[in-house]
């Protein structure tokens, strides 16, 4: 019976017990608050950026590009040349890359349309 006692005390000054908290201070807070507004910042130098940023210029104007005095010359000269080595091989490899070139979107899409014969497998 006792222990009965025991627990309507523990009940009665649960109710009593105050809900309302006393705010505590935020030491840290107004520890960071009172140093942030006695901060002042470093007076900088007048002439800081000396000997750092460098004068600026303007680079030199770029001449336009003239014509030549024979352009139809030139132009039956550079017709007439012959393609180099290297251009030759670049034209001939890409030309057999694949082995359907030449043949057409219409061969294309009837090879990709065709139907696929499967292997035999022997068990």
């Amino acid at each position: 019976m006792s222990s009965m006692k025991f627990l309507r005390q523990a009940a009665r000054s649960a109710r009593t017990f105050s809900t309302t908290s006393v705010a505590r201070k935020d030491l840290i807070q107004d520890l960071y608050v009172k140093e942030l507004k006695a901060y002042k910042p470093p007076v900088a130098a007048k002439d800081a950026h000396v000997g750092v940023v460098k004068n600026f210029s303007l680079p030199a104007v770029p001449k336009p590009p003239t014509l030549p005095v024979d352009l139809a010359a030139e132009l039956t000269a550079y017709d007439a040349t012959e393609p180099t080595k290297a251009e030759a091989e670049v034209t001939s490899s890409s030309a057999h890359a694949g082995e359907d070139v030449g043949k057409g979107a219409d061969a294309f899409l009837g090879f990709l349309e065709a139907d696929v014969k499967q292997a035999e497998v022997h068990h």
